[in-house]
């Protein structure tokens, strides 16, 4: 059985948006690699101080707690408080974890 012409439009719109999110992945990945990487090799070359793995360490927890809440959708009132407490968590195994390594 052949398939239909909206069965063929549809997987071409998914191969299509597929490459999409592809492309853009790697063009992220690039930047980051050739962009951002030797400013942040620069930065923690010389190692890292408890005072700058907090900065660092806050920084990562806001972008993922930021994340987690663009997630949650509507829950996000209701979770407020266990998100707080993960941010919290997060931050202080981050900021150690972050001073021990560099």
């Amino acid at each position: 059985m052949a398939p239909s012409p909206q069965d063929s439009a549809d997987r071409r719109l998914s191969l299509i948006l597929f490459l999409a999110i592809l492309a853009t992945l790697i063009v992220v990945v690039a930047v980051g690699w050739f962009v951002l990487g030797p400013a942040i090799v620069a930065a923690v070359e010389p190692g890292v101080g408890l005072r700058t793995a907090a900065l660092i360490a806050f920084g990562l927890s806001l972008v993922v707690i930021v994340v987690m809440a663009i997630a949650a959708g509507d829950g996000l009132l209701g979770e407020l408080p266990a998100m707080l407490l993960g941010f919290f968590a997060f931050f202080l195994i981050a900021w150690l974890m972050i001073a021990w390594i560099f």
